[in-house]
């Protein structure tokens, strides 16, 4: 059996001394300010060399190519939007929680994050490839969400639900899809209290519907 190919959007190995660390951080911030300005196919390496004021050969010594630059940063936004959903449930982790008590907090998690920068929130989720380790990684984000809701809501005896571990995917698919369509179409609301609380008494009222 044939070894498999490593995937072409993968970085180099990540450096370990601290000189290095710091050059492809300097790598990935410049990065982060071609693709907010220049969206996802002028955001070449050659801007990014420029504004990280280096070589495109330095460059390519730590990535091979553009959307390994883009890949790395949504990992790292994916990673930063894990934290902060997983502080923002914690913060209000008492037994039983009720769900206007922290579906506010988590909705204005993801809120936060994505209000950051909307521009380069777009082109890392809409207008660069998805390779399959980042796809991996996005619904392992969405199976730890979900699972960090289903506590909440199988600890609340004023629930009556069906299926929890369905109503928590519901849940986080909902502020997820809410969130990231304001970001992509109205980004000045994403950040905004009234969206929030639309989200949260939508997803309070679907939790406390009656089931039949």
């Amino acid at each position: 059996m044939l070894p498999s190919r490593p995937s072409p959007h993968q970085p180099r190995k990540t450096p370990q001394q601290q000189r290095a660390r710091q050059t492809r951080q300097r790598i990935l911030d410049a990065a982060a300010r071609v693709f907010t300005e220049y969206g996802y196919a002028a955001g070449t390496t050659d801007r990014i060399a420029e504004a990280a004021k280096l070589s495109v050969g330095s460059v390519y010594q730590y990535f091979p190519n553009k959307d390994s630059i883009l890949l790395t940063l949504t990992l790292a936004h994916i990673d930063e939007g894990i934290e902060a959903v997983r502080a923002s449930l914690t913060a209000v982790a008492t037994s039983p929680v009720r769900p206007e008590q922290w579906l506010p907090a988590m909705v204005g998690a993801y809120a936060d994050l994505h209000s950051h920068n909307p521009r380069l929130h777009k082109v890392l989720f809409e207008e660069s490839p998805r390779p399959p380790e980042l796809l991996d990684r996005f619904h392992q984000a969405e199976r730890d969400a979900a699972d960090a809701v289903e506590q909440f809501l199988r600890s609340d005896p004023s629930l009556d639900l069906a299926d929890p571990t369905r109503s928590a995917r519901v849940v986080v698919a909902v502020i997820e899809s809410l969130v990231h369509r304001f970001v992509s179409q109205r980004p000045d609301d994403v950040d905004s209290p009234h969206l929030t609380s639309e989200i949260v008494d939508l997803l309070v009222a679907y939790l406390r519907a009656e089931r039949v």
